[in-house]
């Protein structure tokens, strides 16, 4: 349940409210909006009645939430989370892009990329140093030097940074480099990873398992609510299906879905959805004329001596093309891409 507070309470009222949770047994979360301040009741489990925070001075309501995912409702927070990373909104009325290789190669690779994305218009660098692969043959990545590499990139090029952490020993280490924390489709569900990243104050970008639902997506972002963590980006990357043509399928429709059953942000994966770079344009256009509050894209120099996902990673041309249109469909929509 979530306990609305009258517009006129005061901190003591709060704070007598927030007592009355803990004695409880329950967790409370605190989130004070433009207007109102309103408190969730999570936790065991255990039925409570509603007139016990009644009574209680400053309170003038208290709500059931139907959905297993409290905190990431819309009935916890009606107003649109925006998450804030050193100077970029994400949420707000700009259509935010990350963009870059799939995984951090070398040094000149990645001062190519960051230049490329940074001149189209790209605020956030992406690039993976810790590469979970189907096969352990695989290109694994560089590890804490390819976080070392993408920082310097960067840097140098006025970005912010997303790379995937893929366990929960090396949260803090990726945190010292990266200003928002990717969880893979495959870790969606890595409770003990979520967790994790739960207790940290950075950014994180949910990504969605490939055959998970989005109700089980939300779950997941609950998951890292729970544990204190209010700045989670969700990403739809496509889910498996029957159809071969394209990697995965991209669930275009869980854009708006998302949009009415959460506050929290959400961004579209166009290249892990279809796999091509020549569908990545569409798909990025589709995405934002649903209302994706961002997008993250594969861009590579050299898409043929990539050491991963090249087929779907963008030549540079390719992706200032991309920047150029998807401009005119955020303008068409109400939005705007600086």
């Amino acid at each position: 349940m979530i306990i609305v507070m009258k517009t006129d309470s005061n901190l003591k009222d709060t704070g007598s409210v927030l007592k009355k949770i803990e004695s409880l047994g329950f967790k409370p979360h605190l989130s004070t909006g433009a207007r109102k301040t309103i408190i969730g009741v999570v936790g065991n489990g255990k039925k409570i009645d509603p007139e016990v925070f009644l009574v209680l001075p400053g309170v003038e309501s208290v709500v059931p939430i139907l959905h297993p995912f409290k905190l990431a409702s819309r009935e916890f927070k009606n107003e649109s989370s925006v998450i804030h990373v050193n100077g970029v909104s994400i949420g707000g009325n700009e259509v935010v892009v990350m963009a870059g290789p799939c995984s951090v190669e070398n040094r000149t690779q990645m001062l190519l990329s960051a230049e490329t994305v940074a001149k189209a218009g790209a605020k956030i660098l992406r690039g993976g140093a810790y590469k979970p692969r189907t096969s352990p043959y695989s290109f694994q990545g560089l590890g804490e030097e390819g976080l070392k590499l993408l920082k310097e990139a960067a840097v140098a090029n006025g970005l912010c940074t997303v790379t995937e952490v893929i366990s929960p020993r090396l949260v803090d280490i990726v945190c010292e480099y990266s200003d928002i924390l990717q969880i893979g489709a495959r870790n969606m569900q890595n409770y003990a990873l979520l967790e994790a990243v739960g207790k940290t104050s950075k950014p994180v970008l949910l990504k969605r398992g490939m055959m998970s639902t989005i109700e089980e997506l939300l779950m997941s972002a609950e998951y890292i609510l729970a544990n204190g963590n209010p700045n989670v980006i969700l990403c739809e990357r496509g889910i498996r299906s029957f159809e071969p043509y394209t990697r995965n399928t991209l669930d275009i429709a869980a854009v708006p879905v998302v949009k009415q059953l959460s506050h929290l942000p959400i961004i579209v994966d166009p290249s892990h959805a279809t796999g091509k770079r020549s569908l990545v344009n569409a798909a990025s256009r589709s995405a934002i004329a649903a209302g994706a509050d961002g997008l993250i894209i594969e861009v590579h120099p050299n898409p043929e001596e990539a050491l991963s996902d090249g087929a779907q990673s963008l030549l540079p041309d390719e992706f200032t093309t991309l920047m150029h249109d998807i401009r005119k469909i955020a303008l068409a929509v109400g939005r705007e891409v600086c």
